[in-house]
């Protein structure tokens, strides 16, 4: 059975946290604080899943203004359906969301750096970030 997509789908944290671990992004993402996995759920502005039959194998969480940006927040596809195209697949509805000048935007993990470009991403030289709990100078 083909894979199918959703953007209107609600999952639960304890769905998305599953996948998290599927997909080895555990240990970049605070699965094991569920009130945030919720609130990560609960506030993002478009979340694309995919699906294989029942099973929840991917999913695409993104906060945007749907006019300008949108940041794609996580980019999680299960280990076993990764080289699929179901990320690219996941992008490309988020993407339908979105106004036709709204650039995306995403930081890679460092396993995940090579895959960007091949799928049409462009590097951008100048991002930051301040930790949470770190004091502005």
């Amino acid at each position: 059975m083909p894979i199918h997509y959703s953007t209107d789908v609600v999952i639960t944290a304890d769905q998305y946290i599953d996948l998290l671990h599927r997909a080895d992004f555990a240990q970049r993402r605070p699965v094991d604080d569920r009130e945030c996995i919720t609130g990560m759920l609960q506030h993002a502005n478009i979340l694309c899943t995919a699906w294989d039959s029942e099973k929840l194998v991917g999913a695409a969480r993104s906060v945007t203004d749907f006019h300008y940006c949108c940041y794609l927040s996580d980019l999680a596809v299960d280990v076993e359906y990764q080289k699929q195209g179901i990320g690219r697949e996941m992008i490309r509805h988020t993407r339908t969301l979105l106004g036709p000048r709204t650039s995306l935007i995403l930081l890679a993990a460092p396993a995940a750096r090579e895959y960007y470009p091949k799928i049409g991403f462009e590097t951008h030289p100048s991002a930051w970030v301040i930790a949470p709990g770190k004091d502005l100078v």
